[in-house]
């Protein structure tokens, strides 16, 4: 290669003798190792790879820090992506509109993004950009709730800023990021060599294995696994295959697979269609029917009439594929999730970049650098806090000083000459420092009064207080790390919400599977206190533990069954329906025991009336001792287990109009008592051997006798040989205000004497002022655990040995007791 040089006269000609040339030979190879490690280092750094502080490529952090500067508060109204997207590339980024408007328009995807960044109004496009958005010119923007935590105290020294391109303007090298956002939100890029593709986690559960890490630093894979078992998508959808994520959170890189969440429905009168409600991450519907026309028209796939989108927004996704008659849907279905995207791959490649160096990281590592970074902007931001409050402190003290003393400052200043003059007799006269003196100067004299005196002690005293507090911080590394984990756990509070993404373990069947491919190995049926359906890999019992409570592991029904039998579930308006169990999702291992987060909603499955609940499920074993019911009226049923296979929705029990049934429980050897608790806090105790069976159309028998105006509010069975407990909660009219104020009551179920079967039974508790009714009540099994309406652990109180005594205050609000299972 040869690089010329020339003289030139000074009115900008060059004459012939004075051109002077140089020629330097440059190796072709090394120029060209040179120039692509320049261009390959500026990717890497500049464009393709997140900081694996606060998730962010640059232009996205540019995008956010110019909003924040701009003002563009959630609060505010919203402005032209247009004017946003030129004072990005104006000041931060100089790489062209397009790319920015681009990153803009992701950040305020919701199919995108499992928090989004950007509030925006208008056409931002449709789920796999079938729908292209509109132009900048026509949508607008501003910063969404969870934004400002990505910026919140940046003005007070918590990060290092850089000069921007042109020297003019200082942009952060990261943001303070309050919440760990790469894990939430991901990522995605290709640099030269290398490239990051990270799924979205749920916000709860990454927040709550941050915490555990900030108290137990060495805490293992496997600890933080209970709190993050796996991507928690935007679009939901169902996650098969839990060794790639494990694999992903030790090494960095792994593969799952991600289904769409499709039910069988009845289309028409006389055809039945899959119903797709969820689809893979970053796949849109038109993709989907586009692939299925080309695979009909090829014949290489058959079963389907015909296909709808009937997406909207009040419903959300709903891509209707009909069946043609005579074929099973459920194999139609196997054969999309095979040539169709409704089954997609999502590799995981964790690849950020730490301390200027990409690095692979697993899930532990991702946590440790976010935190390292929030504890360095918590420790930056209290030294920047205390130095202010020690300036304002300064201050203050030196204005008390004058005021101590003010006709002696006043004094000073009238016989001064000059301002000069009086601020170094001040000085002199009080051991004032130079700012202390010129702030009394500039210090108006309506804030000489008694009152102001008053309050600058006040908050000179509040100052002090405040820089002490600053202090315990700044040298105590627990009280740093005890901050942080309050500021996430707000954090948590205000923004987490429920997970999306159904986990299921490698193999596991989908949501319809042809039960032939599945052995019909044993596995036991679970239903939870907050409406989830699961199955588990073995039909052993379930051990309850109180240690590790987590919420949706109060489970109030069980069944062992096996893979490709069916299920009963019965509701409080005494239907039994059907459950296949190969429909149900499979707990992963990783969702803890007995978890129940990965489970399915009951409407997934089951179509009830607005008043219908799910009392208990029930194994279709003929040969078992029977299904006995408790109406809230005091009618009691044993069911002889006939439960005709053709039919899917069975009537166990013919009510008397306004009753219902209040509790349910499959015996299993016939010689448990039954336990009616009602509203007066009578409690009946009588074996079951006193009820005789009777035929699903039958209305059963009277099982307790009620006072006026008294119902049944708990019926179990319970086996006499087991230790076993009776909780009730009392209080007024037999309800409870939104605290959860009542008064509950323990006590061991030995101290119940047996009763015969339609007698009224004996006192369970006994009320306080102000109370008349039990608001809640349960009998059954010891080890016990209780939850709230939204499955919320709760503690129970200590047993109490006095059959009626009366209870102690109430805490939380109890909304359901279970025991083993």
């Amino acid at each position: 290669m040869a690089r010329r040089s020339t003289k030139t006269q000074p009115h900008g000609g060059t004459s012939a003798e004075d051109i002077e040339e140089r020629i330097l030979d440059v190796d072709v190879v090394d120029e060209m190792q040179g120039s692509f490690l320049e261009y390959a280092y500026s990717v890497i750094y500049s464009r393709a790879l997140p900081d694996a502080r606060d998730g962010m490529k640059p232009v996205h952090r540019r995008i956010v820090y110019q909003m924040n500067e701009m003002n563009l508060r959630p609060d505010r109204g919203y402005v032209k992506c247009a004017r946003v997207v030129g004072e990005v590339m104006g000041k931060l980024h100089p790489h062209g509109d397009a790319s920015i408007y681009d990153a803009l328009v992701r950040m305020a995807q919701p199919f995108s993004m499992r928090l989004p960044l950007v509030d925006g109004h208008g056409n931002f496009g449709s789920l796999g950009n079938d729908d292209p958005p509109a132009a900048m010119r026509y949508t607008e923007c501003r910063m969404a709730s969870a934004t400002s935590l990505m910026t919140e105290s940046i003005d007070e020294d918590t990060v290092d800023f850089t000069p921007n391109y042109d020297g003019q303007e200082r942009e952060p090298v990261a943001l303070p990021a309050a919440y760990p956002n790469l894990l939430v939100n991901g990522a995605s890029g290709i640099a030269v060599g290398m490239a990051t593709n990270m799924p979205p986690h749920n916000l709860g559960e990454v927040i709550a294995a941050a915490r555990h890490l900030i108290k137990h630093p060495g805490a293992d894979l496997e600890t933080l696994m209970r709190y993050v078992p796996g991507p928690d998508l935007p679009t939901g959808g169902r996650i098969v295959g839990l060794d790639g994520i494990r694999d992903a959170y030790e090494s960095g890189r792994g593969t799952f697979k991600i289904r769409a969440t499709v039910s069988v429905e009845d289309v028409t009168a006389r055809r039945k269609g899959l119903v797709v409600t969820q689809l893979p991450f970053t796949v849109g519907p038109e993709k989907v029917i586009s692939k299925i026309k080309d695979l009909v028209g090829a014949k290489k796939l058959q079963g389907i009439a015909d296909v709808k989108d009937l997406t909207d927004r009040s419903h959300g996704l709903r891509l209707v594929i009909e069946v043609k008659n005579g074929f099973n849907p459920e194999a139609v279905l196997e054969q999309l999730y095979k040539l169709t995207p409704m089954e997609d791959s999502f590799g995981i490649n964790n690849v950020a970049l730490v301390d200027g160096q990409p690095l692979t990281l697993g899930l532990k590592e991702l946590l440790e650098v976010y935190l390292d970074h929030r504890f360095t902007v918590v420790r930056r931001r209290s030294e920047f806090r205390r130095g202010k409050k020690r300036d304002r402190l300064h201050l203050v003290e030196g204005l008390l000083v004058a005021l101590m003393d003010i006709d002696e400052v006043i004094r000073i200043i009238r016989s001064s000459e000059n301002s000069a003059e009086a601020k170094q007799s001040l000085m002199e006269r009080f051991s004032l420092s130079e700012i202390q003196t010129q702030y009394i100067l500039d210090t108006p004299l309506r804030r000489l009064t008694k009152f102001d005196r008053i309050e600058l002690e006040s908050e000179r005293d509040q100052l002090g207080a405040d820089i002490e507090k600053l202090t315990r911080i700044l040298e105590s590394d627990a009280e740093l790390r005890k901050l942080v984990s309050s500021e996430l756990a707000a954090v948590a509070k205000k923004f987490g919400n429920e997970r999306r993404t159904v986990l299921l373990e490698s193999g596991a069947a989908p949501v319809a599977a042809v039960p032939l491919e599945v052995s019909d190995d044993p596995c036991r049926v679970l239903l939870s206190s907050t409406g989830l359906l699961a199955r588990t890999a073995t039909g052993e019992p379930i051990a309850l533990e109180d240690a590790k409570r987590s919420k949706h592991d109060v489970i109030v029904s069980a069944v062992p069954t096996t893979a490709r039998a069916e299920v009963g579930a019965v509701t409080s308006a005494g239907r039994l329906l059907r459950l296949t169990v190969i429909d149900l999702p499979m707990l992963p291992e990783t969702a803890g025991t007995p978890n129940l987060s990965g489970g399915a909603p009951i409407a997934e499955f089951l179509t009830l009336e607005p008043d219908e609940q799910i009392i208990c499920l029930t194994t279709l074993d003929e040969s078992s001792p029977g299904l006995a019911l408790g109406t809230e009226h005091g009618v009691v049923k044993r069911v002889v287990p006939d439960y005709p296979s053709h039919k899917e929705e069975l009537e166990v029990i013919s009510l008397k109009e306004g009753d219902r049934v209040v509790g349910g429980a499959e015996l299993r050897t016939g010689e448990e008592d039954l336990v009616f608790i009602t509203d007066e806090a009578q409690l009946l105790r009588y074996p079951a051997g006193q009820v005789r069976p009777q035929g699903r159309q039958a209305g059963g028998m009277t099982g307790i006798k009620l006072g006026d105006d008294a119902r049944v509010i708990s019926f179990t069975a319970v086996d006499p040989a087991a230790d076993a407990i009776v909780f009730t909660v009392a209080g007024s009219d037999g309800t409870l205000d939104d605290n959860g104020q009542g008064t509950a009551k323990l006590t061991p179920f030995e101290l119940y004497p047996r009763k015969g079967r339609a007698t009224g039974g004996v006192r369970c508790q006994r009320f306080l002022k102000g109370e008349n009714r039990l608001a809640f009540a349960w009998a059954g099994h010891t080890p016990a655990l209780a939850a709230k309406a939204d499955g919320s652990p709760v503690a129970l109180p200590e047993p109490d040995p006095r059959r009626d005594g009366s209870g102690t205050p109430l805490a939380k609000p109890v909304a359901v007791v279970a025991g083993p299972v």
